[in-house]
């Protein structure tokens, strides 16, 4: 389902030419909707936060567009670097092992 989507969000982007615009605007679209996330993860407002996730994906694909990357395979490479990283659990926030102090 994701990758129908992203392929949608793409040709959606292509058509409006937002795949050769200036990528630093669609970095501050993210900060933008990052900071809607903020706002309805303290306010209590759940439809907010689903907005703004799901405005953040297509933004990071657009994003990734004009960059000339792929938003798969900068997840997948993501994914990578964390999957076999061990860690632990401090006040809520996951610190991975080689960040613990001793």
């Amino acid at each position: 389902m994701i990758t129908v989507l992203t392929g949608l969000i793409e040709e959606w982007a292509r058509d409006r030419g937002l795949d050769t615009a200036d990528p630093t605007k669609q970095m501050l679209k993210l900060a933008e909707e990052f900071g809607e996330l903020a706002e309805g993860l303290a306010k209590d407002k759940p439809e907010q936060v689903e907005d703004s996730i799901g405005d953040m994906y297509v933004v990071l694909t657009i994003l990734s567009l004009q960059l000339g990357l792929g938003i798969g395979e900068c997840v997948a490479g993501a994914y990578a670097e964390i999957k076999d990283r061990k860690g632990e659990m401090i006040n809520g926030i996951f610190v991975k092992e080689d960040d613990l102090i001793n």
